[in-house]
């Protein structure tokens, strides 16, 4: 068995052109640190940030000018339980962090996750630990904690705040009672209240709590849904977002809606409040999707906010007085990522802007003051750059960056320009294949309807053989593939994946379908999709269609894979089109969107009927690949984690048993007790591998 694996490989080499030095291993490409949750101390120059390096998570920190990274944890397993939250005091004396947890999840992300099947019950905790070293201190069980200028963290759990020293030298407690889920902690600049936000269900209320003796002060309560709190300089103001809240009689589910919200300062003192900015009413005006939502910030004199309502999601900043807005960052580009100055006069972001046309598909770094449209671009060129922040004493820019070739590191560069210089390369291992890796092209195509898609290509050089090929399909769908390693943890891995496949003798296309960031809002916000059409499968299709067209593929060998929303693609592909690709594999998809919407829409019906439910439904239904399960003909292996919280479990079961029925050749893997982000490491290479080798037996055969 052994010679038949052996001499398999080497006819996959000759076959397809590959040249054995362009070859390397999944364990070898898996092997990069992953760093995340980067941060700076609100004075001097420290920084932290969380390494996942192969499943061992901990934190690291440096400090200005040789910013030399320092191992600060000593987390020496991989268990699955990820680091967030990770935050510095306002000395840098502390590093506070929340350990468990899967804190990229749909729902019950504050529940502990336990991918390693122990039968000893694990928890979410949040821990400090001393800039200078030593043993990390349990501060309590709960999330989001934000310490306070005088050395208090505030958090929640089960919906209430709690309060306890950064040292750990006295234990956490109730710090007050109110009703509702009460989250989203923030203390004023003095450190002597605290802001936060007050969930009841079809409404919520900005509350801000002083001290024992003093009743809650609520900012003018109304039937609406206020969040995001954000204290004035001089602690005597907060301003919030106000959305609608739930309610009303039934809209239609196949229009679309404008989502109105609009942005109010409050006083402290009487808790009035004055509305300062109200979006347009349209639907480029709604409440915006990209990451962080709003992301509201008080600067020096300015409440700074990201609106989508030109068609790009840009910074604006209102006087607060609401008398004045302007548009700091005008372009065809977003922004996502953002951060204030600790002096508040300067906004950093990541933004996919820049003079070379591929910068599109690039992110770089951004610098605005809070009162004008003067950005500059700080990082131009090939690379990519995002999560950027502000040492606190202003002298130094720091965010992580990556090329098409070297994955994800701290990077530091003088506030007024000049060398970057790169944190923690020596964590790199000298057995990553950077040398064997590629640079992925950008392609342009047009859809059927006439869209213009973008997507990227893994092809190693050199070979005119025709080769098998794969559309690699991305999930979120808000998410948008690059021209280098990815900014997130789950397409870094993808963006691994495709490198090796491309290794291996494919040629692949990580497409970026209508649905994604980066585009603008039209292409974001498209009619007819998803569950009212999937029409961003035309993009899908178009991809496929454009391999057919090239002269070194195989037309007869076309396959497709994805995770989540990609999954859900992949079964759609193999559903309508299993002439075009040949095999799939499904990973976590959505294969029902009935399931998922009829709890919205008959809720509703037995007393007010919603205008169009029931062809909301139906279409629903014909977007979803188990309506036109007849029509899939193709192999397909099919992958899922049974503690899945982003995709429900039950839509891999209920696929598996209609394949069952019918003659699909069908192979399928579960990760016991994992999520949807297969937090273990050892998890994450199993599917890895399992993913390739069944593309390579399906398309190489």
């Amino acid at each position: 068995m052994r010679h038949f694996i052996f001499l398999f490989v080497l006819i996959s080499i000759a076959t397809y052109g590959q040249k054995a030095d362009t070859l390397f291993s999944l364990k070898s490409i898996k092997s990069y640190p992953f760093p995340n949750e980067l941060c700076t101390a609100p004075t001097g120059s420290r920084v932290a940030w969380a390494f996942n390096e192969s499943g061992l998570r901990n934190i690291y920190v440096a400090e200005g000018p040789d910013f030399k990274a320092r191992k600060l944890t000593n987390y020496n397993v991989d268990d699955g339980q990820e680091l967030t939250s990770v935050s510095l005091s306002q000395d840098g004396s502390y590093v506070v962090y929340v350990r468990g947890g899967d804190h990229g999840s749909n729902w019950e992300d504050h529940q502990p996750v336990n991918p390693m099947s122990s039968p000893v019950a694990q928890k979410v905790q949040i821990w400090s630990v001393a800039f200078a070293g030593g043993e990390p201190k349990l501060l309590g069980d709960g999330e989001e904690p934000v310490i306070s200028s005088k050395g208090i963290v505030a958090f929640h759990k089960g919906g209430q705040i709690y309060s306890v020293p950064v040292d750990g030298s006295t234990e956490a407690k109730q710090l007050f009672s109110a009703r509702g889920t009460n989250n989203n902690p923030q203390w004023s600049p003095d450190g002597n209240k605290l802001a936060f936000q007050s969930n009841r269900n079809d409404h919520s209320f900005i509350g801000i709590y002083a001290n024992a003796s003093t009743y809650i002060t609520w900012m003018e309560p109304g039937y609406d849904r206020d969040v995001s709190p954000r204290w004035s300089p001089d602690a005597t103001r907060v301003a919030f977002v106000r959305m609608n809240g739930n309610g009303g009689e039934p809209d239609s589910v196949l229009t679309r809606h404008h989502n109105p919200w609009s942005i109010y300062s409050g006083d402290i003192a009487t808790g009035k409040i004055k509305k300062l900015w109200m979006a347009p009413t349209t639907l480029r005006g709604s409440v915006p999707t990209t990451h962080g939502g709003t992301n509201l910030h008080w600067a020096f004199n300015r409440i700074v906010f990201l609106s989508y309502h030109d068609g790009w999601p840009h910074l604006y900043s209102v006087n607060e007085f609401g008398t004045e807005t302007i548009l700091l960052t005008p372009g065809n580009f977003m922004c996502e990522y953002i951060k204030m100055s600790a002096d508040r006069k300067w906004m950093v972001a990541a933004a996919n802007a820049g003079d070379d046309p591929f910068d599109i598909d690039r992110r770089h770094i951004i610098r605005v003051p809070v009162d004008k449209p003067a950005m500059q671009v700080l990082t131009p060129g090939s690379g990519l750059e995002w999560t950027p922040a502000i040492t606190g004493d202003g002298q130094t820019i720091v965010y992580l960056s990556a090329s098409s070739t070297r994955p994800p590191l701290p990077t530091v560069m003088p506030m007024k320009g000049g060398m970057a210089k790169l944190i923690g390369e020596d964590r790199i291992p000298r057995d990553f294949p950077s040398a064997k890796m590629i640079t992925p092209k950008q392609i342009i195509f047009k859809s059927p309807d006439g869209l213009n898609i973008h997507a990227e290509v893994f092809e190693q050089p050199g070979s005119t053989a025709k080769k098998p090929a794969i559309v690699y399909v991305h999930g979120g769908p808000p998410r948008q593939m690059l021209m280098g390693w990815h900014y997130s943890d789950y397409y870094s891995n993808a963006y691994a994946m495709n490198q090796y496949l491309a290794s291996r003798g494919f040629i692949v296309v990580a497409v970026n379908y209508r649905l994604g960031i980066g585009y603008g809002y039209e292409f974001h916000q498209p009619a007819a999709s998803g569950p009212q059409g999937a029409s961003e499968y035309l993009d899908v299709k178009a991809a496929a269609d454009w391999l057919t067209k090239q002269s070194n593929v195989d037309a007869k060998r076309i396959g497709i894979y994805g995770g989540s929303y990609g999954g859900y693609l992949t079964a759609v592909a193999l559903t309508r089109n299993s002439d075009l690709f040949a095999t799939g594999v499904d990973i976590h998809g959505v294969h029902d969107w009935t399931n998922e919407r009829s709890r919205n829409i008959l809720a509703r019906d037995k007393y007010e009927k919603i205008p169009d439910g029931d062809k909301a439904l139906q279409t629903a239904w014909d977007s979803s690949p188990t309506s036109s399960i007849s029509g899939w003909k193709s192999p397909v292996l099919i992958i899922h984690g049974d503690d899945d919280r982003n995709v429900r479990f039950n839509q891999s079961t209920d696929l598996i048993m209609r394949l069952r029925k019918t003659k699909v050749e069908m192979e399928t893997l579960i990760i016991p007790d994992d999520t949807h982000h297969f937090m273990m490491h050892r998890n994450q290479l199993k599917v890895n591998t399992a993913t390739a080798e069944y593309l390579e037996r399906k398309l190489k055969r």
